[in-house]
């Protein structure tokens, strides 16, 4: 039986690319989870993917990254990526 174990990984973006570094990641696949977290750590959104997650399933969390987006000027990306053993 497998075990799953899980790395994370950060990234610190401007505001306007944080949409761009999202569709990204999301593409690159093989994610458990996304945070967004404001430059003082505070976690504004938090995204739980599932394998087979993709498209029109991905839409509405996108336009809600899109709208954070919009209001910060700095934001971290938390990135919780699956690792089989």
């Amino acid at each position: 039986m497998s075990e799953q174990k899980f790395r994370t990984e950060e990234f610190r973006v401007d505001g306007e690319e944080l949409l761009a570094k999202i569709k990204k990641l999301v593409h690159e696949g093989n994610i458990r989870r996304i945070i967004i977290k404001t430059k003082e750590g505070k976690t504004v959104l938090e995204i739980p993917m599932t394998f087979g997650v993709v498209g029109a399933l991905i839409a509405p969390q996108l336009a809600a990254v899109g709208a954070i987006a919009a209001l910060l000027t700095e934001a971290t990306v938390v990135v919780e990526k699956n690792e089989m053993l």
